[in-house]
């Protein structure tokens, strides 16, 4: 009898094993989120220690970080196509976790800028390679759910940075900066040792052949899930041959198309929000909406924007979920821009950010599903690449906008995710309930 991965996948269930991935996964997660929104909050007091604007910092910092993390999300999404998922995980949860550390006992900004970079590159890596990983490991009726709550723990991370920063600010610390990035190195090193207990993709093993190897993982997680072993009669079967090779290939062009446009679009709008709002209330604010305890809240307010967002890709598809955090997060953007008052403001705000990181869930959950085994790295990666141009772009060509007019940058991103939610039109499938290959 033969059997697909995904069958015994639905078969075993999302259990004991799934839960460990997802706590394994949640804090590398975790840690990366905490490395990217330190861009912003780091900024101040490195513009205080090395004698720059806080401008000057977030953009010179930012842009080596994003550039780093585009170059990583395209070079090690297709080494894990190639060489396998679980090797690549660990070689750039290391580096996170080395680079990332050395960043707060920088001697000079140009070494910073470096770390930075070298930091970043990891990040890229890392962030497509995890969710390809993770998907490969779910049943299809749990996939697009899980996927949000391994996103939930972005949320987890800007927490514990804003909470960190709020912390330093309070008490006088010098140099915050050193504190945050202490503290988003912390994960990554727990994680280098916890991710040795991850195996290979089944799916991956299976791919290129290596039938009793993707045995004796699915037989782990059928074990650990409290599922006999494989019956010896039943016998692994190889996916039918995907058409094409490549990512504009085998009719996917219009698709990719689409997916690359939409992770920029996201990417640009959430970055641009993200790298320069906690400067601005950390300095100026807006009225009583200032200070770093509302960026406690802000991240706080990401919670059940991922909540919402796990139901949804379930109950109503990725597509329309995905479609609908477009829209609302466009409306907070355009209700800032409009506010008359503090209070708009903050309400916007808080509007903008549960709905941005709805957004990202549905967006993270739908990716991996629309591509086959072999190109599920590589999809992941130009997407994550894709993200990090939107990420380069945020702190460097926006700054004239920002510096100008904050309500006009806003207002730029309100338009960028309206097209946005057009482009998902293109897309042309919905993936919710469909097995992978």
């Amino acid at each position: 009898m033969d059997r697909t991965v995904d069958e015994v996948l639905s078969e075993a269930g999302a259990g004991r094993f799934q839960r460990r991935l997802m706590g394994i996964f949640g804090l590398v997660w975790a840690a990366d989120a905490m490395q990217v929104v330190a861009v912003g909050f780091a900024a101040a007091s490195i513009a205080k220690d090395f004698g720059l604007t806080v401008a000057q910092a977030a953009q010179q910092t930012g842009t080596l970080f994003f550039l780093g993390m585009f170059l990583g999300a395209a070079l090690f999404g297709r080494i894990a196509d190639r060489v396998g998922r679980r090797n690549v995980l660990l070689v750039t949860v290391l580096c996170d976790a080395v680079f990332g550390l050395a960043s707060a006992f920088a001697p000079s900004f140009e070494i910073l800028l470096l770390l930075r970079f070298l930091t970043g590159m990891a990040v890229g890596g890392t962030l497509p390679v995890d969710y390809a990983m993770m998907a490969e490991f779910l049943p299809p009726r749990n996939r697009g759910r899980w996927l949000v709550w391994l996103e939930g723990f972005w949320a987890v991370g800007t927490l514990i940075v804003a909470l960190t920063a709020w912390y330093a600010a309070s008490t006088g610390l010098t140099s915050p900066w050193k504190l945050i990035y202490i503290v988003a190195a912390l994960p990554a090193l727990i994680g280098i040792f916890l991710r040795l207990w991850v195996p290979e993709s089944p799916m991956f093993l299976i791919r290129k052949g290596r039938l009793d190897e993707a045995r004796s993982v699915l037989n782990r997680v059928r074990r650990t899930n409290g599922i006999a072993a494989l019956s010896d009669k039943i016998r692994l079967s190889v996916p039918a041959g995907i058409p094409g090779e490549g990512l504009f290939s085998g009719g996917r062009a219009r698709m990719t198309i689409a997916v690359m446009a939409l992770w920029f679009l996201v990417s640009l709008s959430y970055y641009g929000v993200f790298v320069w709002l906690p400067g601005r209330l950390a300095t100026e604010g807006f009225g009583f909406v200032r200070g770093y305890g509302f960026l406690v809240l802000l991240a706080i307010a990401q919670l059940p924007g991922y909540a919402l967002a796990a139901w949804g890709v379930e109950r109503i598809g990725r597509r329309p979920t995905l479609q609908l955090f477009l829209l609302i997060s466009a409306a907070g953007c355009l209700g800032f821009v409009l506010a008359t008052s503090a209070a708009m403001v903050a309400i916007s705000l808080l509007v903008m950010s549960f709905a941005l990181l709805g957004t990202w869930g549905a967006l993270y959950a739908l990716t991996p599903e629309l591509y086959p085994t072999t190109l599920r790295g590589t999809g992941m990666g130009t997407a994550g690449a894709m993200a990090r141009l939107g990420g380069i772009f945020a702190p460097s060509l926006l700054r004239p906008v920002v510096e100008r007019d904050f309500a006009l940058a806003i207002g730029l991103f309100a338009a960028l995710l309206i097209i946005a939610a057009v482009v998902t039109l293109l897309i042309g499938k919905e993936t919710r309930d469909m097995s992978i290959v």
